[in-house]
């Protein structure tokens, strides 16, 4: 298939390291990126928030709670408070801009979390003149329409899960129009129900788009998702995605 966006310009399935590879480090810190990097992973994959004073941090939740040793919603904190947090008591919180410069070379996912989020990442991508590199989905289609509207097909961006469910229907035969998204990127089930499947990947084939899974931690799925022919796999085990596909002899 030829990419229709450098960012999916890519020989063969694309392997993403997951918030770094969260299952393997200190998830969306910059030991777990650098650690992806290390192995060889040229995509990685982030969230991003917005601090009350306008940081933008690769960080996935809405609040501290989970992962760090402090507490709080990120939109309602000062980032010198955020700051001192860390990440399974190790590690800081990475801003956003620091992904973004200290491997320039990298292509990164993004998922805007919040829509005070959208407009700081639009101002970081024309910063650090990206658009070539980085591919912007959510789940929600007002925060996609706003990051076309800046950019229009300069930037890749992937599938609200509207589109989502109008892909599986051009599967089946039924006019859907055209889709402005480049890829899909759908975990295999949702809602107890089968998302990802031959129908969907022969069908976003027959669009020129591609179809990426996640999050596959484990080796027989990741073989099996190969074997039905996606163009991508998110993983918090980048290793273990690694050596699956160096098995298979695809990876590059």
């Amino acid at each position: 298939m030829t990419a229709r966006h450098p960012f999916l310009d890519h020989d063969g399935l694309i392997p993403f390291a997951h918030r770094g590879g969260g299952s393997e480090a200190p998830e969306n810190t910059m030991p777990a990126f650098q650690s992806a990097v290390d192995l060889g992973f040229q995509y990685l994959e982030t969230d991003v928030h917005l601090t009350r004073d306008g940081v933008l941090l690769a960080f996935h939740d809405d609040i501290l709670d989970r992962v760090t040793d402090l507490k709080g919603r990120i939109s309602d904190l000062d980032y010198a408070y955020v700051a001192q947090a860390k990440v399974n008591g190790q590690e800081p919180i990475p801003k956003f801009e620091d992904l973004l410069g200290t491997w320039p070379d990298i292509r990164v996912n993004i998922d805007p979390k919040s829509d005070l989020a959208v407009a700081p990442l639009i101002n970081c991508l024309k910063e650090f003149d990206a658009l070539d590199r980085v591919c912007v989905g959510s789940f929600s289609s007002r925060r996609l329409d706003a990051v076309r509207e800046a950019f229009g097909n300069r930037v890749c961006t992937s599938m609200s899960p509207v589109d989502v469910v109008r892909l599986k229907a051009a599967g089946f035969g039924l006019p859907v129009g055209r889709f402005q998204a480049l890829c899909a990127q759908v975990p295999v089930r949702r809602h107890g129900l089968r998302v990802v499947d031959r129908r969907l990947v022969e069908s976003a084939e027959r669009l020129g788009l591609q179809i990426h899974v996640w999050t596959i931690d484990e080796p027989d799925e990741m073989t099996n998702l190969i074997d039905l022919g996606v163009h991508g796999l998110m993983s918090g085990r980048p290793s273990v995605l690694k050596s699956v596909l160096e098995k298979r002899g695809i990876w590059r």
